[in-house]
């Protein structure tokens, strides 16, 4: 199947304002874009991109005082194959766990995995570890929270969403991923929109 991927981004800048942006279709999947993603500014201003170390595509512009559109339309190939299940997938113990994938156990500014320990292990400690763990994981957020746009805020953490018990698809995320790493099992967030499929 082929899907229409794309954007339509408008800011308001009071100033000229350096921008970073990870806009593109993943480098794992540029070979399978019928239309490439390339990204657009009007007004038209210099665009350079470099891959960062997670293998995303990342442009950078500097958008002059004013109004600026960023934007792309694409056409990417895709089987429409569900992800796998994997249910025999173990954990590995995280004294084995590989070095680039050790950050990935960290707390951060959205995952408190120090406030969210004690609520992870009462929760998962019986759970066999590997794929069931993180499938118990995902189906604990996803009867904890509650969906609603009215609770959205870019300052909300993983202990919030969890406290309040509800949340945006961004919050979801945040308290599965350290609900996870809480497990001492690496996760991240990776992000992507899919707004006209089924």
């Amino acid at each position: 199947m082929q899907l229409r991927v794309g954007y339509e981004l408008v800011f308001d800048c009071p100033q000229a304002v350096p921008m970073m942006l990870a806009v593109n279709v993943h480098s794992t999947r540029r070979n399978d874009l019928v239309v490439g993603d390339d990204l657009r500014t009007d007004p038209m201003v210099p665009v350079s991109t470099y891959l960062d170390r997670f293998h995303n595509i990342c442009s950078r512009i500097v958008a002059p005082p004013g109004r600026i559109t960023l934007s792309s339309s694409a056409i990417v190939r895709d089987s429409g194959e569900a992800d796998p299940v994997c249910p025999w997938v173990g954990q590995v113990p995280v004294e084995r766990l590989p070095d680039d994938s050790l950050i990935f156990l960290l707390g951060s500014r959205y995952c408190e995995t120090d406030r969210l320990s004690p609520v992870a292990w009462s929760l998962f400690n019986n759970t066999a570890p590997g794929w069931h763990r993180v499938q118990a994981i995902c189906d604990f957020v996803h009867g904890h929270l509650t969906f609603g746009y009215e609770h959205a805020r870019p300052t909300k953490t993983a202990w919030e969403a969890y406290e309040q018990a509800n949340g945006v698809c961004r919050d979801f995320t945040h308290l599965a991923v350290a609900l996870c790493r809480c497990m001492n099992i690496p996760a991240r967030y990776c992000t992507g929109y899919v707004s006209d499929v089924g």
